[in-house]
Order: structure tokens, then sequence, then C-alpha cells
């Protein structure tokens, strides 16, 4: 089994420049739904996993309330059981590739064996994976029934918010750095 997701891994990189595209692409989709869409539903706030610092309480409770119950309907629909249902995924998938194609053109990491490539290109990626969609579940959950927005889980949907933020920079400078290293070369 480990055999078939190291090949299955390592394949990745030959789908860096595609996935890249197709990230991209859902990515100004998302975005332009959250300035042109969800904005106006929620007269002007940010969604709660667009801020990067995360939220207070009462600012999660004012984004909830200026939604009411059809925008929050609107925004599961249209963003959590759509879009940021593949996205994560996706972005997961396209950093995988890039961490393996910069990597394989680096020597020290070419020169390691292809488990071990895959396995560090999934530890730096899978723990982002992993946060985001318990964040999207988090808010998903707030939208879906308001009775459940208190204090405590607010709070905890801010921390898990902060914490893809900060999952997620992982493998981008990791990328950022093998690019740059390539560059180099």
């Amino acid at each position: 089994m480990w055999r078939g997701l190291t090949v299955t891994v390592l394949r990745l990189s030959r789908h860096a420049a595609a996935l890249s595209v197709a990230c991209a692409a859902i990515f100004i989709a998302m975005t332009a739904l959250e300035f042109f869409y969800f904005r106006r539903l929620s007269g002007g706030l940010p969604s709660l996993d667009m801020r990067v610092t995360g939220f207070t309480p009462d600012e999660g409770m004012a984004w909830l309330t200026a939604l009411g119950r059809r925008g929050g309907e609107i925004i599961i629909v249209w963003h959590y059981l759509t879009f940021d249902l593949l996205f994560p995924a996706l972005l997961s998938l396209t950093l995988l590739s890039l961490i393996l194609a910069f990597g394989r053109r680096l020597r020290n990491f070419r020169t390691m064996p292809a488990q071990l490539q895959a396995l560090t290109a999934l530890v730096l990626v899978l723990p982002y994976t992993v946060a985001d969609y318990a964040q999207n579940f988090a808010i998903a959950r707030l939208l879906s029934d308001f009775q459940l927005a208190n204090p405590d889980s607010l709070s905890f949907a801010s921390s898990l918010t902060v914490t893809k933020f900060a999952l997620l920079a992982i493998p981008v400078v990791v990328v950022a750095v093998f690019a740059l290293a390539v560059q180099r070369r």
C-alpha cells in the first residue's frame, strides 16, 4: 500500500503546471464570489475564513447576524458545499506537486529515497489540509445552526482559521525556497 501511495504522490510532480492553473482558477472564482457577492450579503464584512489573523467572538457573531439565515444558507451552498469542498484538496495536491517538482531538481532532495521524498511532501502539506477542512466544517456548522454560535464555538473557529493559515505558510515557504534554490543553480 505504501509503495502505491509513494508512486502516486511522486507522479504528481508531472502535473504541477496543470494543478497550479486549476488551483489558481478556483481561487480566482472563490475570491470573486467573496468580494462581489458574499460581502454584499454580509453588509461588507469579510467572511470568517478569509481573516488570516482570526476574529473575536463579537466579530464572528456580527458576521453571522449580518448574513441572517438566508445569507448563511447561500454561503453554505455556494462556498462550503462547492468551491471550499474542492479547494483545500486541490491546493494540497498543487503544493505536493510543486514541492516534488522543485525538490527533484535539487541534488540533496533528489538523492533521498523515493519514499522519503513522498513522505516529506506529505508531512509538509497534510496538516494544512486537515486544518482547512476542520475550519470549513466548524464555520459551516455555525452557519447552519446559529444556536451553536457562542463565544467558545466562535473562538474555536477563529483558532482553526489562524491554524489553517499558519500551516499553509509552511509548504508555501518550502516551495518558494525550493524554487529560489532551483533558479540559483
